[in-house]
């Protein structure tokens, strides 16, 4: 008997095949038929004519490492269709936390909190922390998350267990680098899919020191790629200064040796495609094209979406980053309302975030494009949903002074939303063609992370309908595909990435008439009533994880079928010849 069965709905398989009408059965948490009319008994059973039925949509790149211990459902990716995602990335993760000193575990949650925008009450009071190896972090997931999650070894962490404090600013003896290989070749034994590291300028811990990733030389992360090469079904996720705009060629030359040492494919994150800098896209993938020649292989994420941030003068955010405007932005609130109450000080920021140094940031500082989001004072009151330059049309005054004006009359708590400069026709354009090489895969949600800044978790839904209503860049079968097979054979899935008998039954049931997804809109659920951006499905009618239903029309079912996701058990080797 099927515990489920799915009659007459439109199978797209995830392979890129012509999409077909079937019956589709469930059984023990498997794919056990797939026909023209199943005659089987079934426990349950429903109609789906007109629905599709893909494939579980897999993210590449998310941080739900905390997130999962106080929402098992990772919401919102799951209510999207996500039912595998990938994290542990850019160096950061819980563990390994050494025993010894008890204080690395509040140094942990400090640095994810500054670095990834993570709210630091939801780590203290949301996760258990009970963990010190990298298996009894994974082991405290097991059986109780409604995703299948997969978990990289971050850089950071193995740094910071080994070395202490002198993790930021030291160099490791012979000795200290061999315990490090000795922790990251315990943590892939228990199930861990590889390594990661950052070498992003970007990326400073809660005493806003670069984290310990960035001080490590070649020779320590070729060393530690090596050894993620002696493991089956194990990857490389990398970050440098360069992912944000283009590669100097010490960069390129770096990911070419770590793939190569490892014999593993690299991932790096994210490609950002527009065509006002026409350069960026071949700069970016020449890595990619010089690893392919040396034995490795650099692979490029980039989203398929526009994703909506939003800024604030009085908090941490990307207009930090910018060259000179940190320690501006980093000062306390009166302190900051005087120095940007200085035109002059304005005039030097401006000129920094719009000089070439600044690299990608550049996209941030189109002042008069930036929509004025919530306010809080009187002096505010109607401003909401304006555009900065109309305002600052009426009020006589440069875009950047506006915003400055606006946001000192609330204190500096104005919410920001800078309109994007790459949705022109051309930049889509080359998106599509960007998304036909070899090399580059769709993802880069960061889901989970910078929770009160961005909501990238929607990129799936977002883009299939842009796919079937809106563009229609791509087929609905490729589109598929991208966003499920492609991931799945990246990492090495065992079994999953496509609607086929004996795989394992991760599948997502919607509507092409409708599926979307809804604007962010800010929520306070997380642990100490933290706030962060969630945004719904739209026309996604259910959705099944190891043939578990877990979402019924938006809403999660309560079940946790999930499956913590261990190199070699669940992943095969992808090799890069």
């Amino acid at each position: 008997m099927l515990d489920h069965l799915i009659r007459g709905v439109t199978v797209v398989n995830g392979t890129g095949a012509p999409a077909y009408v079937a019956d589709v059965g469930i059984r023990d948490g498997r794919i056990a038929a797939i026909g023209p009319r199943i005659t089987e008994d079934a426990r349950t059973a429903e109609a789906a004519s007109g629905l599709v039925l893909a494939p579980g949509f897999v993210d590449p790149h998310t941080h739900y490492d905390a997130q999962l211990f106080w929402d098992p459902y990772a919401t919102p990716s799951l209510n999207h269709g996500v039912t595998t995602v990938a994290a542990g990335n850019c160096g950061f993760t819980l563990a390994p936390l050494n025993p010894q000193r008890p204080d690395d575990a509040d140094y942990t949650r400090r640095m994810m909190s500054k670095v990834e925008g993570m709210s630091l009450v939801a780590l203290e009071e949301g996760a258990p922390w009970s963990w010190n190896s990298f298996g009894e972090y994974l082991d405290a997931l097991e059986g109780r998350i409604a995703v299948n999650a997969g978990f990289m070894v971050g850089h950071c962490a193995l740094r910071r267990y080994v070395m202490g404090s002198d993790a930021v600013g030291g160099q490791p003896t012979r000795q200290q680098l061999d315990a490090m290989l000795g922790l990251l070749h315990a943590a892939m034994d228990a199930g861990a899919w590889g390594f990661s590291t950052t070498q992003s300028s970007s990326h400073s811990d809660g005493d806003g020191e670069p984290v310990a990733s960035r001080h490590a030389l070649p020779a320590e992360l070729i060393a530690l790629s090596r050894a993620v090469g002696e493991h089956e079904g194990t990857q490389i996720e990398a970050i440098v200064a360069g992912c944000l705009d283009q590669f100097s060629d010490a960069e390129i030359d770096l990911f070419v040796e770590m793939s190569a040492a490892a014999g593993r494919p690299l991932n790096w994150n994210v490609l950002t495609i527009d065509s006002s800098v026409p350069a960026r896209v071949p700069r970016q993938l020449e890595a990619s094209e010089r690893a392919r020649k040396a034995g490795g292989r650099i692979v490029a994420l980039t989203m398929p979406i526009l994703t909506p941030m939003n800024m604030s003068l009085g908090t941490f955010c990307a207009l930090n980053l910018i060259p000179g405007w940190g320690p501006v932005l980093g000062l306390p609130v009166p302190e900051r309302i005087t120095r940007l109450g200085d035109p002059a000080v304005r005039a030097e920021l401006v000129r920094r975030g719009q000089s070439e140094e600044a690299g990608v940031f550049r996209r941030l500082t189109d002042f008069g494009r930036y929509v004025i989001g919530d306010t809080y004072s009187a002096a505010n009151e109607g401003l909401t949903g304006r555009v900065v330059e109309d305002i600052a049309a009426e009020r006589g005054i440069d875009p950047f002074s506006c915003l400055v004006e606006i946001c000192v009359a609330d204190n500096l708590r104005t919410v920001l939303w800078p309109m994007p400069t790459d949705n022109d026709p051309a930049s889509w354009t080359l998106r599509a063609e960007t998304w036909r090489h070899e090399d580059v895969l769709l993802g880069g949600s960061d889901a989970g992370a910078h929770l009160d800044r961005m909501c990238g978790a929607p990129y799936t839904t977002r883009f299939l309908g842009d796919c079937l209503r809106g563009r229609k860049l791509v087929p609905l079968e490729r589109a598929v595909q991208m966003l499920t097979d492609d991931p799945a054979r990246l990492f090495g899935l065992r079994e999953r990435g496509r609607v086929q008998e004996g795989f394992h039954a991760d599948l997502v049931l919607f509507d092409p008439e409708r599926i979307a997804a809804d604007k962010a809109t800010l929520v306070h659920d997380l642990p100490g009533d933290s706030p962060r951006l969630d945004a719904k499905a739209i026309g996604v009618t259910a959705v099944w994880v190891n043939g578990v239903e877990v979402i019924r029309d938006d809403t999660v079912t309560g079940a946790v079928p999930g499956t913590v996701l261990r190199s070699g058990r669940d992943t095969a080797t992808v090799s890069t010849k």
